[in-house]
């Protein structure tokens, strides 16, 4: 993808939604960073439900630590991995408690010390709490910016690192979750809705699909 291309194509996602935002529910830095740590393999609409229950009995890190890892895997137990992330989930909201006065703190290094917080999770954090110009990639970031010629890469460290050469800085803060719901709802990992994607023309996948056709009905 050009780099003109590269400015239309946030251009228009920009256009359709301009202030995008995580789909996970939350009501603080603390219930972000838990709802986060939960969603590794789990869909938000899955995390949504767990964490309404979870959230109601343990809002702060303290009493997330109270409720204690028994109860906890009891509420996410509807989630992928989740007896993994109740122990880490409290565990990390004991090192809050313990070395960050209950707070969730501002940098990278302290996060990705909390265990089960890996270097997604910080910058999802740091992005959405905190209004760092991160990007956090998951599989729809990846899938999106290899498949559109955005950012090529093997890896999620290879892609992330060329999205912060190549998106325009006007768009950094908000270009993971445009690229998130691009992928979620539009450039889907099986079978992309390329014939409706609004930046097609941007797109190196788009564009070797060639132009679209008008279906029939649609002429007028």
């Amino acid at each position: 993808m050009k780099p003109e291309a590269i400015e239309t194509f946030f251009a228009t996602l920009a256009a359709a939604n301009p202030r995008p935002q995580t789909e996970l529910q939350y009501t603080s830095v603390f219930e972000l960073l838990a709802a986060v740590l939960l969603s590794a393999q789990a869909t938000d609409v899955g995390v949504n439900k767990a964490t309404k229950r979870l959230f109601a009995l343990a809002p702060t890190p303290q009493q997330m630590v109270d409720l204690g890892v028994e109860r906890v895997t009891e509420l996410v137990r509807t989630i992928g991995l989740y007896r993994n992330k109740a122990k880490n989930l409290v565990a990390a909201s004991r090192i809050l408690v313990e070395q960050h006065g209950g707070e969730v703190p501002h940098s990278r290094a302290a996060l990705e010390a909390l265990p089960g917080v890996g270097r997604k999770t910080a910058n999802v954090v740091l992005n959405v709490a905190f209004g760092e110009p991160t990007m956090a990639l998951d599989t729809h970031v990846f899938r999106v910016s290899n498949r559109t010629g955005l950012a090529t890469g093997r890896t999620p460290q290879a892609v992330e690192a060329k999205l912060l050469q190549r998106v325009p800085a006007k768009y950094l803060a908000d270009a993971h979750h445009w690229l998130i719901l691009h992928g979620r709802y539009v450039c889907t990992a099986r079978s992309p809705r390329c014939a409706s994607c609004a930046v097609r023309a941007c797109c190196d996948h788009g564009r070797r699909l060639g132009a679209p056709t008008i279906a029939a009905g649609d002429e007028g």
